[in-house]
């Protein structure tokens, strides 16, 4: 299953579903503040409100780093997963079961999966979630740092595929809360992977018709892609 099409979001509907998901967590705490004691709701509920605050910016996803982050112990996951106050999701990844589903959860997911902070959507994807291109990639491509060993790990979905490369601050950006390369950087990663140099042209075409890369930067990733094909 592909990343598919991803509308774009405004500010303000990102500011509505914040909203709705605290109504729902409220209400969610009300029904069940009876299945704790006195001292231990008021534990539970501080632990989950500090991870809720973190889960509004996540599509309602948060990890055991952002558990260690907050000065929490890894183990309050687990025991917020078991009192169905959390799903987990992946190792050291959960999801409050109040957020809405969004068509970006598999996108969040993919990135926080790689339990590394500097993880960012990339390559195809990148280009894809932006409408740059007729791309239509049918995994999506996440680029973490590069390290002595690949992420290896059981639970790794066959649609997410890993890319090592090391990324200064300015080829990082965002896409709807969440991490993604520049398009500038997407276009040149492209370059190097995309076996379809025509897809690669229209997202420079588009790219720079929409005011996202500079004339200098289309003049010289179609230079690029012309050396590359030659």
């Amino acid at each position: 299953m592909g990343a598919g099409r991803q509308p774009v979001r405004s500010a303000a509907w990102h500011k509505t579903f914040k909203k709705a998901c605290r109504e729902a967590a409220v209400a969610h705490e009300s029904e069940n503040a009876q299945n704790y004691t006195k001292s231990g709701m008021v534990l539970s509920m501080t632990i989950r409100e500090d991870l809720w605050e973190v889960a509004l910016d996540q599509y309602g996803y948060v990890t055991s780093s952002d558990a260690a982050r907050l000065g929490l112990p890894k183990i309050e996951l687990t025991k917020l997963a078991n009192r169905g106050k959390l799903r987990h999701v992946f190792q050291g990844v959960y999801r409050f079961p109040e957020f809405r589903v969004s068509l970006n959860d598999q996108l969040i997911e993919a990135v926080l999966w790689t339990r590394d902070p500097l993880a960012v959507l990339s390559h195809e994807t990148a280009l894809e979630v932006r409408e740059l291109s007729d791309v239509n990639p049918n995994v999506i491509h996440v680029t973490v740092p590069k390290r002595k060993n690949p992420i290896r790990r059981k639970d790794m979905p066959e649609v997410f595929v890993i890319h090592y490369e090391d990324l200064t601050p300015r080829q990082r950006d965002w896409w709807e809360e969440i991490p993604c390369v520049t398009v500038e950087t997407a276009i040149d990663q492209s370059i190097i992977s995309l076996p379809r140099p025509d897809l690669v042209t229209q997202a420079i075409d588009q790219a720079e018709a929409r005011g996202l890369i500079t004339k200098d930067t289309a003049r010289r990733q179609r230079h690029d892609l012309r050396e590359r094909y030659s």
